[in-house]
């Protein structure tokens, strides 16, 4: 049997409501083993073919099932589902707004084919009608976290960041997962939008709210930084610089250039000198050891900067390394061309040592050495060799 998909596991919820309702419905047909017993065959007979990825046989299978008996609405919520997964919204939609027109449905299955129309709306484009039925369902405080979160999503693809900021504060107050981050996200916008216009007040008031929702925000230092560059308050744009790096040290090569520019136009040397150190401490890249190697270049010469590198890489080797140390040592007038060549020799057969040979096709997992079977997902014959610079 093939491996299980996700909307297999969420139709076997269903299947689980549906067979219940069928037993308790037609008690007595099971009793008689007809008609139930004969719609509990050919659902399981559905989902088999389901947990098989053969979706038009489990279609065919449930559309008999809808045939047989027309109060199955679980069985209906799961035809909705695969046709909107297949791409065939229209009848998606067609089933899920008969399902809303239906009579005698329990509040809580009403409230679920409007929510799965809504879905079917955004997956056909239809932003506006979805909007309004999840409006609806907000305003009637029903399933309000769902609601809200599609919500969200809408008003994210229209890049209405306001609302968007509004709906997932709601969103919050309702569901209490925290939407701190997100919130950040969408005052940054607002930010970028208005830096970009040339509105700095309006930018500074959208850094400000990005950081009251979200008080480590990199993406707001870094606007921040940028507007203060543009401003030419260097000062100001350093602190900001600083303040990303250190609040996520992942970010420091989208600031880096900027910073160092700064530096340079203060003339903070020191300060330079000594940020690059504390980041190359915690950073696993390269790229403060190499702005790093400039600098000593400039004030201490290029021997100094060559033998910087030939010690970093010894720790850390990286090819941006070796190449920087290549550049270097051509660059060199006085330097030994056979000492070069076996600092460089030792640096290349760790690198080699240090990088993954082999990598599972299947979830990526990486090894230097040959597995038949992947110790991380447990298939077979999925692992085969890197053809990359360190590998085969």
């Amino acid at each position: 049997m093939a491996m299980m998909t996700h909307a297999a596991w969420l139709l076997l919820i269903p299947a689980s409501f549906t067979v219940g309702w069928l037993a308790g419905r037609r008690g007595g047909e099971i009793k008689t083993g007809t008609r139930v017993s004969r719609l509990s065959n050919t659902y399981f007979r559905g989902l088999n073919y389901l947990l098989n990825e053969q979706q038009d046989k489990a279609i065919e299978i449930f559309l008999q099932i809808a045939e047989v008996d027309k109060d199955t609405v679980e069985t209906q919520f799961a035809l909705g589902h695969l046709f909107r997964r297949r791409g065939e919204v229209d009848r998606a939609i067609r089933l899920h707004q008969n399902l809303v027109a239906r009579n005698g449905l329990s509040e809580e299955q009403k409230t679920r084919a409007v929510l799965a129309l809504g879905e079917d709306y955004m997956r056909a484009g239809l932003l506006d009608r979805a909007e309004t039925l999840f409006t609806d369902l907000v305003q009637m405080g029903v399933h309000a976290p769902q609601a809200l979160r599609q919500l969200i999503a809408i008003y994210q693809f229209e890049r209405d960041w306001h609302k968007a900021i509004e709906h997932a504060l709601r969103y919050e107050q309702t569901s209490g997962e925290p939407m701190s981050k997100v919130i950040a996200h969408f005052h940054c916008e607002l930010a970028d939008q208005a830096r970009l216009e040339n509105r700095p007040d309006q930018a500074r008031e959208q850094i400000g709210l990005a950081y009251a929702a979200d008080s480590h925000c990199v993406r707001a230092g870094a606007i921040e930084g940028r507007l203060e560059l543009a401003e030419g308050n260097d000062a100001a744009a350093i602190r900001a610089f600083e303040r990303v790096a250190r609040h996520d040290i992942e970010f420091l090569p989208e600031i880096l250039a900027a910073l160092l520019g700064c530096y340079e136009r203060r003339g903070e040397n020191a300060r330079a000198r000594g940020f690059l150190l504390e980041m190359i401490e915690h950073y696993s890249g390269v790229a403060p050891m190499l702005a790093l190697a400039q600098l000593i270049q400039r004030d201490e010469g290029i021997e100094a900067a060559q033998a910087f590198i030939a010690k970093q890489l010894q720790q850390r080797p990286s090819l941006r390394g070796e190449s920087a140390l290549i550049d270097l040592s051509l660059e060199n007038p006085a330097n030994d061309p056979s000492e070069s060549l076996r600092t460089l020799k030792q640096i290349t057969d760790q690198l080699v040592v240090r990088t993954h040979s082999y990598r599972c096709q299947r979830c990526g997992f990486g090894a230097r050495a040959h597995h038949w079977q992947c110790p991380s997902c447990k298939q077979w014959g999925t692992i085969k060799p890197l053809h990359s610079a360190a590998g085969d």
